[in-house]
């Protein structure tokens, strides 16, 4: 059974509805989940928030948070993933916010930083990751340990 099989069961075994809030990954989490039939009885909406604006708009991420944290951090992330449940009216968001490459990195926030955040039921976490690769791989990693992360959380509710 592959991640995305895992992670749907979980969802149809406990009839939890999930969102996503992607900004680096680019909608590729839920493209993941979209692989597994049935999972449109649980996937709501998937939101692409690339830009500031988007998370501010479709998320409700406050202006604050991002000049204050940035937006690759845990503070930006946690917002999503909560926004993103709200905005969808579902039990589970996850959101992914991060520097895929190969621009735009620095030393404090190098190329290969991702935050995930999880809301899973009125609960929300954080995770950070700094993988090595490139762009492609960047963002395929984040989605291993994104459908990880929704897994544990989900089991973590049981």
């Amino acid at each position: 059974m592959t991640l995305e099989e895992e992670v749907v069961s979980l969802l149809k075994k406990y009839q939890y509805t999930i969102t996503t809030a992607e900004s680096c990954t680019g909608g590729l989490i839920a493209g993941t989940l979209i692989n597994v039939p049935g999972v449109s009885s649980f996937l709501k909406e998937a939101y692409i928030t690339y830009s500031d604006e988007a998370k501010e708009k479709l998320l409700g991420v406050k202006k604050e948070i991002i000049d204050e944290f940035t937006v690759v951090s845990a503070e930006t992330a946690e917002a999503m993933a909560v926004g993103g449940a709200n905005a969808a009216n579902t039990d589970i968001c996850i959101s992914a916010t991060g520097i895929a490459g190969p621009d735009g990195g620095s030393k404090e926030q190098p190329v290969g930083l991702v935050y995930l955040g999880c809301f899973c039921k009125g609960h929300v976490r954080t995770r950070r990751f700094v993988f090595d690769g490139d762009r492609q791989l960047v963002r395929k990693l984040a989605v291993k340990e994104a459908l990880l992360f929704i897994k544990e959380m989900i089991l973590d509710e049981d």
